[in-house]
């Protein structure tokens, strides 16, 4: 009994502690927070589903490179998202927001320059978050569709939409009305993709009736891209950097920590943990499951060109039959259906953060008093998620392309943060993790690092290029390019002021969600306002809240 009040007692003040340092950024506790350091890295963990990424880009891996680029590319491509993670876990740690890295560029950079590198990168975080969504559902679809053919069943882009469409509606009713089961489902998604994953690369390795050679597993390349190929149009090494997509896609989604933060207990070391300890289990995992799948390829050359197009359920087929495969491949179709749940709970609130603050309509800021959930985000979130899969209909490289957007639009959104708390060092108040003197050169890399990954896959991906192997990539970021830069200049710079002091605001007594209202308010300063800082001498919009809290606590 002791020990019940004890625990009970050090929870409290925890959550006390959390829900001051969101009260110290200018926000009130209105998410339910009630998740541990491990349910947040299962989040993210879960969301990066190596089983996920490996699988449904199998195909593409192979031949964009082949088992060569698979292995070795794996180990290239952890090592520098690790550099990302830690630079993001960094951030995380000083500004444990569920806004994630729009709200970190907001209040990390100048007071005049926070609304622009705001806006920036909330549209770039949100198209990417809707495509990893459209991904990871999207990828499930085919699975299971190419599943279904193994007993004679036609899969047709049509019917694969109608499967994706299913998918999205049951992970959208489990996020609107199962909230309080989001928990458990979590810790089986834990146990799902690690002891579920290990138990299922040993099984399979240790099945398979012959084993391909170091030699083939390390030192194979294969150039599928075409006739010719890439690597005779251009070089070997485009198709090798091309042909990491497949890595670097997989390892994508770790900001879920983050936009769980203030749903999770001692928040500014928990979420940080989340996001390092993801990605490195992720990377161990991963790496683990290519070589145990690439060891237990009976023929490679049946492998490519299987007649389920994929690889993964034909190397399943060749070692274990029919009935057996199917066994396994519905095990990584359970897995990868945990993935996209948790991938629209993290959308959801990124959603949810962002029209708070203004960043998309007020009519999405909305908390469900029964359900605790933000519903509208939710069906926001998967309506678009939908919409983005409907080019599938008509293209060879449509889901390729979606995973491209996803990497590059989620990317681009975690570096931009960094790259202002790298520029701005004087601005960024560290939290309690804090590389300290490594804190610049981490940024570098991992800013490099995404400089060169949002460069190569807006390459082509086929030759030749027609309208059935465009990559679409580079017109969907453009889009939002073009839509960031011109809304701002032709009307957002005019209202949008980037993220709610709200707390401030409703001790006011003002309605923060009817803007005339607010502007109301303002213009009769009955909302206290950050102090201003001396004149040239602003270092950010977080060492501002920072002082302008202090200041109130000491008055």
């Amino acid at each position: 009994m002791a020990d019940t009040e004890n625990n009970t007692g050090a929870a409290t003040r925890s959550m006390s502690k959390d829900e001051g340092r969101l009260r110290e950024l200018g926000y009130k506790q209105e998410l339910k927070r009630d998740w541990s350091m491990i349910h947040n890295f299962g989040v993210s963990f879960s969301i990066i589903s190596v089983i996920t990424g490996i699988t449904t880009l199998f195909s593409y891996g192979l031949t964009t490179g082949g088992p060569g680029v698979m292995s070795c590319g794996w180990l290239i491509v952890s090592f520098f998202t690790m550099f990302v993670g830690l630079g993001m876990a960094e951030i995380v740690s000083a500004i444990p927001s569920a806004g994630g890295p729009y709200f970190w560029a907001a209040i990390l950079a100048p007071k005049k320059w926070a609304p622009f590198a705001s806006w920036v990168t909330g549209w770039f975080n949100l198209l990417g978050q809707v495509a990893v969504t459209t991904g990871i559902t999207f990828g499930c679809a085919g699975l299971i569709s190419t599943l279904a053919s193994v007993n004679g069943y036609e899969p047709t882009a049509g019917r694969t939409l109608g499967i994706y469409a299913a998918l999205l509606v049951s992970h959208g009713m489990v996020n609107s009305f199962g909230v309080h089961i989001l928990r458990y489902l979590n810790n089986s998604s834990i146990v799902l993709h690690s002891l579920g994953v290990f138990s299922f690369a040993v099984a399979v390795v240790a099945a398979a009736p012959r084993h391909q050679s170091a030699k083939f597993v390390f030192a194979t390349f294969y150039d599928g891209t075409g006739d010719p190929g890439w690597s005779v149009r251009a070089s070997p090494a485009y198709v090798a950097c091309i042909g990491i997509l497949m890595s670097q896609y997989t390892i994508t989604g770790f900001d879920a920590s983050a936009h769980l933060s203030e749903e999770t207990q001692n928040a500014a070391w928990s979420a940080p943990l989340g996001v390092l300890m993801s990605i490195g289990c992720s990377a161990l995992f991963g790496w683990f499951l290519i070589l145990c799948l690439l060891f237990s390829i009976q023929n490679f050359d049946t492998t490519v060109d299987s007649e389920y197009s994929q690889p993964v359920l034909q190397i399943l087929i060749d070692i274990f039959g029919k009935t057996g495969a199917i066994v396994l491949f519905v095990l990584i179709i359970i897995c990868v259906w945990h993935c996209g749940l948790f991938s629209l709970t993290s959308n959801s609130r990124m959603m949810f953060s962002f029209a708070r603050d203004g960043g998309i309509p007020q009519f999405f800021h909305k908390v469900d008093e029964r359900f605790r959930s933000p519903i509208r985000t939710i069906w926001l979130a998967a309506f678009l998620a939908f919409l983005l899969a409907i080019p599938s209909v008509g293209s060879s490289v449509a889901f390729s392309a979606a995973t491209s957007i996803a990497t590059i639009g989620l990317y681009l959104s975690y570096g931009l943060p960094i790259l202002i708390g790298m520029v701005n060092p004087e601005g960024f108040i560290h939290g309690p993790f804090n590389l300290k003197w490594a804190s610049r050169p981490v940024a570098m890399v991992a800013i490099l690092w995404i400089a060169f990954i949002t460069i190569i896959f807006c390459l082509p991906e086929l030759n030749p290029v027609n309208s059935q192997t465009l990559n679409y990539t580079p017109v969907a970021v453009g889009i939002i390019g073009v839509w960031c830069l011109a809304s701002w200049f032709l009307w957002a710079r005019k209202w949008f002021t980037g993220p709610i002091r709200q707390v401030e605001a409703e001790v006011a007594g003002v309605n923060v969600d009817d803007p005339d209202e607010m502007a109301r308010a303002e213009r009769e300063g009955r909302i206290p306002a950050l102090e201003e800082l001396p004149a040239g001498n602003e270092k950010s919009i977080l060492a501002a809240i920072k002082q302008n809290f202090n200041t109130g606590r000491t008055t």
